[in-house]
């Protein structure tokens, strides 16, 4: 409708008559400013008298940041001076000569933080003239970190409440953020500013310092920088261009009804807020300024902003984004998201101002219908009322208007009525005009300054008052007239015009009063310049205040009245809303329109910045009235914009009074311009339900509709429209951008992207565009959506380059209100991947009454034909009959026809074969599967010629879906649900239908994802990891990506650096129950090693179809045997030679299923699913991340390090005393003996036998001597003692400490049998084993270890046995799975449900036909937390010896005051932080040699490197030389100890011949000689969580032949260990990475490198290799480390190819607590290059005593030119020439430093030179 009195139309003559006429007044203006000031208008250096005390600071600063001091006019070198500012004149256009100078501004007086999210100030105005006078002193600042990603800070009177807006929906958050903040604040105090800070990039995204804050009553002043010139928003104006020009333009922002006709005036919206994209990165935020005042926003070079208002306060909004979407998504969740319009109201609509009649309005709808135009609304303008005045029509010319809702409803089509807010004063032709009588009586007007009398002006129906929405009595009244009117006049929905609020006099008919708010001290640049021009008076007074505060929230609090009646007329129907003024927020109630553009080619192309401009401010129902609202419309311009109109969200046809119809029927049934338009229209229409599902979006997410490229792209995110907006053109150039795109009418794909394109669009095209990647829903059009609303779905998918795509689709009944609130509504999702598309039903709470079908999809970029379609649904497959699948090879598209697929129902497509055998996952893991059980499980079964894959596997859609999956800045939280269709695989195991996501990106190299039921606790392994505080927000710091498919639902893990997906759970079969929880993932490769404790035959895993339990269990290795602990861990290396690794941690009994896929299958039988993947990169970097969250491993004791023998069966002490003076004797290095459980009386923990009383003695002798002793303790306690007699069980019963049934079902102890016998009995060892174990077994009770109690009594029996028994120096923790030598319990009996015994399903564990209770406790047995809270046995098993450890080692530490070390069993991930670990109780055979090295270097990545085997074997006799070779691989595991069972002969070194033990003493020197660098590598791994034995292709990465060998191994980087494992062999082939290698023995270099070669190993002989590059500290072997540590420490230095070497050292006592967290070591490196050895001192905090000599120096590879002189260089002395010998054919160079006696902790450089 037209804004002003009667038409406006000229012709062009006289338009640019008006514009010269207008020129020549400006020139005049200024000349006559010029004469009256005695200013030249050219520059001026020359000043003239300043102001007296004003003495302006003026810095140096550039153009582009001068702060203009003089807004308004007038300007000149006095009047600038007198505002205390800089004075300048430039030849520069726009450039302010008259800007701030630094004496303007505000001062910090005082600020404090309320909390860590809130910071207030106070401000006090410094000493400076005032622009306009009424200067605020003082003013209180408040900042409000509202949420991670929005920062509000507030600027007001510190003393005076003023104006604020008061917004329906804008409030605080209930609580205060508590992730981590995107932004940093940075307050400046002198003079006040704040700086905003991307927190990730530091990048300064809004700076106030750049100019004063200007704080007066009328006058507010801010200027910010900004970091780029991409900025956007602000409104609302046309703006010729979407991005502004920052070249000094000045936006005026008040409402106002004027003409959008391509000037720089204020229009209809108010909107205070733009988007700054920062850089290409698509890092964005938006500013929000919380002010409905007049105001104007200055943007300038800077680039900066600078903000002008004369009222309210300063209440700004900074929202971060990563991507412009991101900001618009924050803006709207502050405002409100947007309302979505009933499905008719994206129909086409038809409209003008004056038909004249019904009649008329009638031709037009006929004629229209009969072309079969889609169309499905048609309005009245304010010509059906009587004399334009609300809720009357003419009774004359629309006497039929009552009934003409229902004629439109006839054709399913739509009636809509204007009103205007204006009422007229004047009666009715024929009585009271009875709604201006009703208003009046309530109160309802706007009045006065008086505040009573009713403010009079003029608008379409002559004199008028206007409606004070903002007062509740008119909000009633309004309502209450809508109610009664639409009883009278049936309509669909209202547009409400003329609301900004307009009046076609100034102010009032009684015109306004002199005062400062009709004539303001400044008034921004708004048209006019007059704040009351074609409005009210300023000083008017409406119920929120002053009309000159919310004369801008009219159109505003219009919507908000409007809302309250539609919600009263329509009841449960959505109707719609359409405005024209608006303000931030009206989106949620609102649509709106562009105003009253003309019938031009400028306007036309004007629309698309103002309608991405409103999809920025949050209303994506726009459009612009198609084919212009002025002046007549030419049929070339009709045509064209009906083309690009049928793509505005909101499409009408619209034009005013006296100009030529312009509905399309106008122009001809047959012409060309109806022929394009109802073949875009019927586009349009077959797209309404992606764009439907666009607006879904908008208004869950906040999405745009209309997007800019830089979101997306138009359209969405992908269908791009390229229009033509130039007359009498048919190629337009287009941009492309970086993407599949394929030509909606064509079908084509396009040869062109991110490239500019001249784009063929002749007189009936627009370019029309599909994104590659999208699927788009569809549905049959029709004349009206009615119709269309009943026709068959469809759908359109567009493959991209990785033949990938998605979409979903939002179907509700289009015209319910709050139906997304109600849930009734459909949602699915599509996805596609590699010829497989998977409909899903994210929610189902609607059906249709037309019982829609997808009937045909249409898929663009299929090159070839498929062999055949099928269709799945409900594990039904169909495969389409030829005639339904049509291909066409030239355009690349596959049409797929008469499906029948019903809406609200699960499918999958599949149009090539992707259900390969490789691809199924086992449904039916269990024995016994045939076709009904796994049919039963609605799983599919199908026969296979494959070894070992599944007959029975899961339909593809089988799992969870995800319905609604956001990400933020630290990961992503989701529910996810069950596909129900399909029935629970275990009904006896509950099913949980709804999970909880959370993916939290931890760091930049590590990430957690967790699922679990949110609605029901349950249980969560209480290992604590030390994770990061805070999380990596900043993607460019990650090296991954997380993406998230929602149906089926899974996780992807990306590498960001190769693009390989380390992580896919996207799969097939993902089950959560009570008992049993499946998921499965994709593999990167086929390289996977990890996963204990079970035996494996090799490092690198098998996956053809292997599977592997674990549950913590007193079993010997052996093949697929679980055995002692349980690690869910595992390395994967990529091809690309990167590598990552993943834990599940999940303490329950599981299993991991392997497939040649390659992928990996987890099931376990409780908890949650709770996984950390870490990104190494490189596999040593992958062990350090995963340490440093479970813990880095504890440092051993030095002498722990030494070699170590044990023997279960000890007769007596005597026996031990013999093998030490026989182990003396025989020279052979020696450092801990141990005692075995026969030192037990009856095998009872803490009692020393009667065979054993001299051993207490005898240890004491030996610890005199520098040995170390070490004895077992088993967690089993016997309770069969008479009272009294046994301490350790009585204390125990009084603490109860001791694990007991559950309350409920008994309060008794959980009784075992392990070793303690019965007191006086005999045992009978000729007896089976079961008989012997219930003859003489006593009754045992299991610690419960968890419990602090438990771990006080523990610390305490070990005490009492260190002071009152024997000394020890460590201890020795067994049979902690815990074992029981009876299945449960005594009797065999367990109590509660026999489902935890004998779960629903079970892994492939040894006997798991006995149930998980089998060789030890009930699973019912209850257990406490530290915290009180108890847990079943079945959930903690696998951490009971976790749970024994840390007491243990506590205790140790305690009692003995020195390191120590703890060995135990059982292990769980974590306890390496305070123990080593054997491979338990293996037996004497070959296999088991190459086995153990797997079995230490899996230990190596679960951070337990302190491990080894029982050298020779536990059970089982060794041959001699299986024993002597064994013997030399032990004597490189970091825990060496030859350790055998009882009932075997001896095999310790001196018990076989001289020989044997000379070979033994031999290999055990060079261990002793290497401690040093041992004891270095422990150290390393204790504090950057290296790996000790170390697999080769932890330093060899790039070299695959490292990946699958595990018969070598290194120590740290440079000691390559090449042991033989075989009977008989004398040669071994070894492989030498790309390296130069030293042969340990001979010091010689070794000619080759990158190969496999053959090592003679005759038996007295073990392969070694040094690296070079490296240092190696080395010491004089000893009998046993005390006298070893004495020693000189040397130096073997290995060059490298470059000449070049380097090393470290670390050295403490030894055996100190804590002596590198306590400073008390030495920590120094060496290094080598060419000539020259140095070392360097990182710190010393050693004791004096403990300090030690420089030994000898040996370097290898020194080269074969003599070399003559060898010089030692110390700091403050004089050098020394050192004595030496140089083997000039060996290389090697050996330098005696020994006779120097050079601490080795002070400086050194040696020094070596030949005669050349």
């Amino acid at each position: 409708m037209g804004k002003g009195k009667g038409k406006r139309k000229f012709s062009q003559l006289e338009m640019m008559l008006i514009v010269l006429f207008l020129m020549v007044t400006v020139v005049a203006v200024v000349m006559v400013v010029l004469f009256a000031t005695g200013e030249p208008g050219v520059i001026s250096e020359g000043g003239g008298p300043e102001t007296p005390g004003v003495v302006p600071q003026c810095r140096n600063m550039p153009l582009a940041e001068r702060v203009d001091c003089f807004p308004d006019s007038g300007a000149s070198q006095r009047k600038c001076l007198e505002r205390g500012c800089c004075w300048y004149p430039i030849d520069e256009t726009n450039v302010p000569w008259c800007y701030f100078s630094e004496n303007h501004g505000y001062n910090v007086t005082s600020d404090h933080q309320p909390s860590s999210t809130k910071m207030d100030a106070v401000l006090k105005r410094n000493t400076a003239p005032s622009l306009f006078g009424a200067d605020i002193e003082e003013l209180s600042f408040h900042a409000d970190m509202q949420t991670e990603n929005r920062l509000r800070f507030k600027i007001t009177d510190a003393h005076k409440a003023r104006f604020e807006v008061p917004h329906e929906h804008v409030k605080p958050p209930a609580n205060p953020p508590t992730g981590v903040l995107q932004y940093e604040l940075e307050l400046v105090k002198q003079p006040f500013g704040i700086r905003v800070r991307r927190a990730s990039t530091k990048k300064v995204l809004f700076d106030t310092t750049m100019g004063p804050l200007v704080f007066a009553d009328q006058y507010l002043q801010i200027s910010a920088r900004l970091p780029s010139h991409n900025i956007y928003g602000l409104g609302e104006h046309v703006h010729q261009q979407f991005r502004h020009d920052t070249n000094w333009r000045t936006w005026p922002i008040f409402t106002r009804d004027a003409f959008p006709n391509g000037g720089t005036h204020n229009l209809y919206g108010h909107y205070p807020f733009f988007l700054c994209l920062e850089d290409e990165s698509g890092k964005s935020f938006g500013v929000f300024l919380m002010n409905s005042n007049a105001m104007e926003v200055t943007i300038q070079p800077a680039p900066a902003v600078t903000y002008r208002t004369i009222g309210g306060v300063l209440d700004f909004y900074i929202l971060l984004g990563d991507t412009p979407e991101a900001v618009v998504q924050e803006f709207t969740e502050l405002v409100g998201r947007p309302t979505i319009p009933p499905y008719w109201a994206f129909g086409f609509q038809l409209s003008r101002w004056d038909y004249g009649s019904l009649d008329e309005v009638k031709r037009t709808v006929e004629r229209n219908r009969d072309v079969d135009l889609p169309y499905d609304t048609q309005y009245t303008d304010i010509d059906y009322m009587e004399d334009k005045k609300d809720f009357t029509y003419d009774l004359v010319k629309f006497k039929d208007l009552p009934q003409f809702a229902d004629y439109m409803h006839e054709k399913g089509q739509k009636y809509i009525l204007i009103l205007d807010p204006a009422i007229a004063i004047s009666p009715r032709q024929n009585g009271p005009y009875h709604s201006y009588d009703r208003g009046t009586a309530t109160n309802s007007w706007v009045t006065e300054a008086d505040g009573k009398t009713p403010l009079v002006g003029e608008v379409w129906p002559g004199l008028t008052v206007f409606p004070d929405y903002t007062n509740p009595n008119c909000i009633q009244w309004w309502v209450d007239e809508i109610e009664r009117f639409y009883k009278e006049v049936k309509h669909d929905a209202i547009w409400i015009d003329m609301n900004e609020v307009a009046s076609f006099i100034k102010g009032s008919s009684n015109g306004c009063p002199v005062n400062t708010l009709n004539y303001p001290p400044y008034t921004p640049n708004i048209l006019d310049k007059q704040m009351y021009s074609k409005t009210l008076c300023m000083d008017a007074k409406q119920t929120w205040g002053n009309h000159y505060d919310v004369h801008s929230l009219y159109g505003y609090s219009m919507t908000l009245a409007t809302d309250e009646a539609v919600r009263k007329v329509f009841g449960s129907q959505r109707s719609f809303i359409l405005t024209r003024s608006s303000f931030p927020g009206v989106g949620k109630f609102s649509g709106h329109w562009l105003g009253d553009n003309a019938a031009n080619w400028n306007d036309i192309k004007w629309a698309i910045p103002g309608m991405l401009e409103f999809n920025l401010f949050g209303i994506p129902y726009i459009g612009a009235d198609i084919c212009g609202f002025f002046d007549d419309s030419p049929e070339e311009l009709c045509r064209r914009w009906m083309q690009v109109g049928a793509f505005y969200p909101f499409s009408r046809n619209h034009n005013a009074q006296g100009y030529r119809p312009q509905d399309p029927a106008y122009y001809g049934a047959n012409s060309l311009l109806v022929q394009t338009s109802k073949h875009y229209l019927n586009i349009r229409y077959t797209l309404l339900p992606y764009l439907y599902t666009l607006f879904y979006r908008a208004h869950v997410y906040g999405d745009t509709v209309v997007r800019p490229m830089m979101h997306d792209s138009c359209g969405g995110a992908h269908l791009l429209i390229t229009p033509v907006l130039d007359p009498g053109v048919e190629y337009v150039r287009a941009y492309i951008p970086n993407a599949v795109w394929y030509n909606y009418e064509t079908e084509e794909k396009l040869t062109d992207r991110q490239t500019h394109v001249n784009m063929y669009l002749p007189a009936d095209k627009l370019g029309l565009h599909i994104r590659g990647g999208a699927i788009l829903p569809t549905q049959r059009p029709n004349v009206t959506t009615t119709y269309s609303r009943r026709s068959p779905m469809g759908l359109i998918i567009a493959l991209d380059d990785n033949k990938r795509a998605s979409g979903e689709l939002f179907w509700d009944d289009g015209d319910s209100r709050d139906t997304v609130a109600s849930g009734a509504y459909v949602h699915c999702q599509f996805s596609v991947d590699q010829g497989v598309l998977t409909i899903r039903v994210m929610h189902n709470g609607y059906t249709d009454p037309n019982d829609l079908k997808f009937e045909d999809i249409t898929i663009l970029g299929v090159s070839g034909p498929p062999t055949s379609v099928t269709v799945t649904q409900n594990s039904t497959s169909t495969t389409l009959p030829a005639t339904s699948v049509v291909h066409d090879a030239t355009k690349g598209v596959l049409r797929l026809k008469g499906l029948g697929m019903k809406m609200g129902m699960d499918y999958i497509v599949m149009w090539n074969e992707v259900n390969a055998d490789l691809e199924r996952f086992d449904c039916h893991p269990e024995e016994g599967s045939d076709e009904a059980k796994c049919k039963a499980r609605g799983c599919i079964w199908q026969v296979s010629h494959l070894d070992g894959v599944p007959w029975c596997y899961f339909p593809q859609d089988y799992g969870y879906i995800a319905s609604t999956v956001t990400e933020g800045l630290s990961g992503w939280t989701f529910d996810i649900e069950r596909n129900i269709k399909y029935p629970s695989p275990r009904s006896v195991s509950r099913e949980i239908n709804k999970l909880r996501v959370e993916i939290s990106y931890l760091s930049g190299h590590s990430l957690r994802f967790k699922i679990y039921d949110p609605a029901m606790k349950r249980y969560e392994v209480p290992v604590p990891l030390d994770l990061p505080t805070t999380p990596e927000t900043d993607p460019a710091k990650r090296l991954y990506e997380v993406q998230v498919q929602q149906q089926p639902f899974g996780i992807k893990v990306v590498r960001n650096s190769t693009g390989t997906i380390i992580w896919d759970s996207a799969l097939p079969g993902f089950t959560f129950t009570d008992l049993f929880i499946q998921v499965s993932t994709r593999l990167a490769s086929e390289y996977i090693y990890g996963f204990g404790e079970t035996e494996h035959p090799t490092y690198r895993h098998d996956l053809n179809w292997h599977t592997w339990g674990m549950f913590a269990k007193d079993q010997p290795p052996g093949y697929k045997m679980n055995t002692y602990g349980v690690h869910p861990f595992y390395m994967g290396l990529e091809r690309t030679a990167h590598a990552h690794g993943v834990l599940l941690l999940n303490s329950n009994a599981m299993d991991v299923t392997f497939q040649p896929t390659p992928a990996l299958t987890y099931r376990t039988l409780g908890g949650i699913l709770d996984f950390y993947v870490l990104m190494g990169p490189t596999p040593e970097l992958v062990v350090q991340e995963y340490t440093l969250m479970i813990g880095r491993p504890v440092l051993p004791a030095y002498w722990s390090l030494g070699f170590q023998l044990c023997r279960y069966g000890y007769a007596n002490d005597s026996e031990i005393a013999d093998l030490y003076r026989d182990m003396k004797a025989a020279g052979i290095p020696y450092d801990v003996q141990y005692a075995d459980i026969d030192y037990m009386e009856r095998q009872l923990d803490f009692v020393l036998d009667k065979e054993f009383q001299g051993l207490p003695a005898l240890v004491d002798q030996m610890r005199k001597e520098g040995m170390r002793f070490i004895f077992i303790l088993d967690p089993a306690i016997a309770g069969n003692e008479t009272r009294g007699s046994y301490p350790a069980f009585d204390r125990g019963l009084e603490q109860d400490v001791f694990i007991k049934w559950p309350a409920e079902l008994s309060s008794e102890i959980v009784w075992g049998k392990v070793w303690p016998d019965f007191p006086n009995v005999t045992v009978d060892e000729s007896l089976d084993w079961d008989t012997q174990v219930e003859m003489y077994r006593a009754y045992a009770a299991f610690p419960d270890f968890f419990r602090n109690v438990t771990a006080e009594w523990w610390h305490r029996e070990i005490l009492d046995f260190y002071t009152n028994t024997m000394k020890f120096d460590g201890l020795w923790i067994d049979m902690n799975e815990p074992a029981s030598f009876v299945h449960g319990t005594v009797g065999e009996n367990c109590l509660g449900p026999q489902i935890y015994d004998y779960p629903p399903y079970m892994p492939p564990l040894e006997s798991k036909h006995m149930g998980l209770n089998h060789k030890t406790l009930c699973m019912n047995s209850q257990q406490f937390l530290s915290d009180g809270t108890p847990v079943k046995h079945y959930d903690v098993h696998n951490l009971y010896g976790w749970s024994h450890t840390k007491p243990t080692y506590d205790a140790l530490l305690n009692v003995t005051g020195k390191r120590g070390i703890v060995v135990t069993r059982s292990t769980y991930p974590t306890s390496g932080r305070w123990a080593g670990h054997w491979l338990g109780d293996n037996a004497a055979a070959w296999d088991q040699l190459y086995k153990s090295i797997i079995g230490m270097m899996e230990f190596s990545l679960f951070g337990i490197p302190y491990t080894g085997a029982d050298i020779c074997g536990f059970f089982n006799h060794p041959s001699r030389e299986m024993c002597l070779r064994w013997m030399q691989l032990g004597a490189f595991y970091p825990y060496s100890r030859n350790h055998n069972g009882k009932g075997f002969p001896r095999q310790d070194p001196v018990a076989w011949d001289p020989e044997f033990a000379v070979a033994s003493r031999d290999v055990l020197n060079i261990r002793y000689t290497l401690l040093p660098y041992l004891y270095t590598l422990m150290f390393e791994a204790h504090v950057f969580g290296s790996t000790v034995v170390r697999p080769l292709l932890h330093e060899f990465v790039s070299d695959r032949e490292t990946w699958d060998i595990h018969r070598q191994f290194l120590w740290g980087p440079a000691l390559l260990i090449t042991p033989a494992l075989d009977e008989g062999v004398t040669e071994v082939s070894g492989y030498l990475p790309d390296a130069r290698w030293y042969d340990y023995h001979t010091a010689e270099p070794v000619a080759s490198r990158g190969v496999t070669v053959k090592m003679p190993t005759p038996l007295d002989h073990i392969n070694l290799h040094v690296r070079g590059g490296y240092i190696l500290p080395w010491q004089k072997p000893e009998p046993n480390t005390l006298s070893s540590r004495k020693n000189p420490m040397g130096l073997i230095v290995a060059l490298g190819d470059d000449g070049s070497a380097q090393g470290s050292l670390f050295w403490d006592d030894g055996e100190g607590i804590d002596t590198f967290e306590k400073n008390q070591h030495l920590w120094m490196s060496f290094t080598a290059n060419k000539n020259t050895l140095r070392n360097e001192v990182s710190h010393n905090g050693m004791a004096v005593g403990d300090q030690l000599l420089l030994g000898n120096v040996k370097v290898w590879g020194a080269g074969r030119l003599a070399i003559t002189k060898v010089t030692l260089r110390r700091t403050g002395s004089a050098d020394v020439t050192l004595t030496f010998t140089h083997n000039q054919r060996t290389e090697e160079l050996i330098v005696n430093t020994e006779g120097q006696a050079h601490p080795l902790h002070q400086p050194f450089t040696i020094l070596w030179s030949t005669g050349v």
